[in-house]
């Protein structure tokens, strides 16, 4: 049995942080970070069951097609993952009555559509960047065993070593996302690579305003960081955790997201969020 200090279940039987029934959560999950962005998904839904919103996390379930599919918000950053992967696979996955762990695992499909700055000239704004492999600066990761059985240690290493990272950051880890899952998803419309999720916004990313970063160049060598063939296209700030976690709870997961800005070419588009529908049709009719 599972304490109540651990598993914190509200009184209404929900999950505490998202405030999620088990039966109002469907197999195939959405997740986006902008609560606002859950409605955009929600509006091609043939009908909805059900909606619930807490704090940055917003949940709304109902069928597209005859798929029963789940669109929840995460807010900003792997913090925010690591409390809705594993809310969401204990909506699924333990006994909200008994407090114990199931003997017959459901196992979630999980996307996340996000947006993205690109690194790459190959990857302008407008472009649909599908993550093969994740390079998490957050180090989530790290806090959970087996995470060794799970990442690519050899292009940690290698990374590591073309970065000459510094150990005040913290080890980086690499994941890949789902095979099966990039393969249904990403199809052949999406640029394929690697994406660093970063645990900030500023200097993580190798923004400088009044503060200055610990490595100038650090944008420069990611860009130029190649891996089997694969570059590094984008950064944005949640899909290491997602891969990681769901890989080790035996999820499938991946991360497809829409070029905003590019890094390379100091280009922004801010009037996004109309343009991002056709990715979300996208997923929704291949999930």
């Amino acid at each position: 049995m599972i304490p109540s200090s651990e598993l914190i279940i509200n009184a209404d039987g929900s999950a505490f942080h998202l405030h999620v029934k088990p039966e109002q959560l469907a197999d195939k999950v959405i997740l986006v970070g902008d609560p606002g962005r859950v409605s955009t998904v929600a509006k091609f839904f043939d009908n909805i069951e059900s909606e619930v919103e807490s704090r940055e996390f917003r949940n709304i379930t109902g069928t597209y097609k005859g798929k029963r599919i789940s669109v929840q918000s995460t807010g900003i950053g792997c913090d925010n993952i690591d409390i809705v992967i594993n809310e969401l696979d204990a909506l699924k996955n333990i006994d909200f009555n008994t407090r114990e762990i199931k003997e017959q695992k459901t196992q979630l499909t999980l996307v996340r559509i996000g947006t993205c700055g690109g690194l790459q000239s190959f990857t302008p704004t407008g472009t649909y960047v599908a993550s093969q492999k994740s390079i998490g600066f957050d180090g989530l990761l790290n806090f959970y065993d087996g995470r060794n059985d799970v990442c690519d240690l050899d292009c940690e290493k290698k990374f590591m070593e073309h970065m000459d990272w510094s150990p005040l950051k913290g080890h980086p880890y690499v994941i890949d996302n789902n095979e099966q899952l990039l393969e249904q998803i990403a199809q052949d419309d999406m640029v394929r690579g690697i994406t660093i999720a970063c645990g900030g916004f500023y200097g993580p990313q190798g923004r400088q305003l009044r503060l200055k970063i610990q490595d100038p160049q650090q944008n420069e060598k990611v860009e130029s960081f190649e891996y089997n063939g694969l570059r590094i296209c984008n950064f944005e700030m949640e899909s290491s955790a997602l891969a990681g976690l769901a890989a080790l709870l035996g999820h499938k997961a991946m991360t497809c997201c829409m070029v905003i800005a590019n890094r390379w070419a100091k280009e922004m588009n801010t009037e996004y969020k109309s343009s991002i529908e056709d990715l979300i049709q996208k997923v929704l009719d291949r999930i």
